[in-house]
């Protein structure tokens, strides 16, 4: 973890910590709708190890998280059908901040407000580093795919739309 630069101890930090996982913490000019485009741009690095937490709801309302590649979109229909659900739609911002108690934008599947689900695209956990949110608007952390797989147990699924 590097000490050179002051960054926010958000819940997510906290958790990489307790398990004390080695990252680095990346900040940068956040703009609304700016996406995995935006930050991977400016921290120089491919779309593709910038991974976007996205906050989905089942017919029932209740909450999951997906983790998808920069550069790649999630089908919900195709993920309804893996995990045997009728329907998934993203949720809307402030039910999103509710969920996870993260501003939509800085979302991170670390540290949230209660236990939610979390599935990855299957491929990330190949990568041998990502770029994740750090729980803050403007605020990445670079992981290895291994402590994502270690501290989060999510389950690999293949998720991207065609």
């Amino acid at each position: 973890m590097s000490k050179s630069i002051d960054f926010p101890v958000t819940p997510a930090i906290r958790v990489l910590r307790d398990h004390k996982v080695s990252f680095t913490p990346h900040l940068y000019d956040y703009v609304e709708r700016g996406g995995t485009a935006h930050s991977a741009a400016s921290l120089g690095v491919s779309e593709h190890e910038v991974v976007k937490t996205i906050v989905l709801e089942d017919e029932t309302r209740k909450p999951l998280i997906c983790l998808q590649h920069g550069d790649r979109e999630v089908s919900t229909k195709k993920l309804a059908r893996l995990i045997n659900v009728k329907t998934i739609t993203p949720c809307a911002a402030d039910t999103a901040q509710r969920f996870t108690g993260y501003m939509v934008g800085g979302t991170s599947p670390f540290g949230t407000k209660r236990a939610i689900p979390v599935y990855v695209e299957a491929s990330i956990l190949e990568l041998p580093r990502l770029f994740i949110n750090g729980g803050k608007r403007g605020f990445l952390v670079c992981i290895a795919a291994s402590d994502l797989q270690r501290v989060l147990a999510p389950t690999p699924v293949f998720a991207s739309a065609d």
